[in-house]
């Protein structure tokens, strides 16, 4: 294989490094979801190569655990009981993965326990309202607490909580565009390189020593990218 060919290996691995990192996470899921909606093909199309990364997903569910918890505490006040309570909430609300609380409105419908469907309803990421909201059903059934006043106190808690996420997540959000800024600039140099006439692709595709520097600069720019992500992450998860 010549220098060139070398140099196409090198751009395709920078390539496929790039979708990894900012690409879909839930694919196979999503192919799932178009297998089994036969009648909505053209949505769950779209919907299964949607790029979904994890955070987006767990900061949907924990919105939509907020809107759950609100749209029951309105329900107990009309009057209604628990469980048609949550029914009524549960098909109002707007779910990442609807197919997930199928159970929860099972038993809220059926008289089941409610407080177990909604623990094994909740997701690994983001569901902290549903196993709160779990907390609350059971100790009302237990020892009879006013369910009312406890689903308030949750939404309370559960929107103060995603209001400091989001000012932390504000605050880091500097730190992450200038580590995509860094690694856009080779790039940039290559086009002003170019724009004064040196010709770097060529130097770059067939030569060996262009070579050496493209598939370095990809695993070092890879890598900056990589460990920024991990140190960014890592104070979300120390300021949470």
């Amino acid at each position: 294989m010549g220098a060139f060919g070398w140099g196409l290996v090198a751009t395709l691995t920078g390539g496929i490094a790039g979708w990894l990192w900012f690409g879909p996470t839930r694919a196979s899921a999503r192919l799932t979801a178009i297998a089994s909606s036969p009648t909505r093909p053209w949505p769950s199309l779209l919907y299964g190569f949607r790029r979904t990364r994890p955070a987006k997903q767990a900061a949907a569910w924990r919105t939509s655990s907020i809107e759950l918890c609100q749209a029951i505490a309105a329900e107990l006040a009309t009057g209604r009981t628990a469980g048609d309570a949550l029914s009524r909430a549960i098909t109002s609300t707007d779910f990442p993965d609807p197919t997930r609380m199928t159970p929860v409105l099972a038993a809220a419908r059926d008289g089941g326990d409610i407080a177990t469907a909604l623990r094994q309803a909740a997701p690994p990421t983001g569901g902290e309202g549903l196993l709160r909201l779990s907390s609350c059903w059971h100790v009302s059934t237990t020892i009879g607490g006013g369910l009312t006043t406890l689903i308030e106190r949750v939404a309370t808690s559960l929107r103060d909580l995603e209001a400091h996420r989001q000012d932390i997540s504000a605050q880091l959000a500097g730190p992450r565009a200038t580590a995509r800024l860094l690694a856009a600039l080779p790039a940039l140099g290559l086009l002003l390189a170019a724009a004064l006439g040196m010709q770097p692709l060529p130097f770059l595709f067939t030569t060996p020593a262009g070579l050496a520097c493209l598939i370095l600069g990809l695993t070092l720019n890879a890598l900056g990218l990589r460990w920024t992500n991990h140190l960014v992450t890592k104070a979300e998860q120390t300021c949470l």
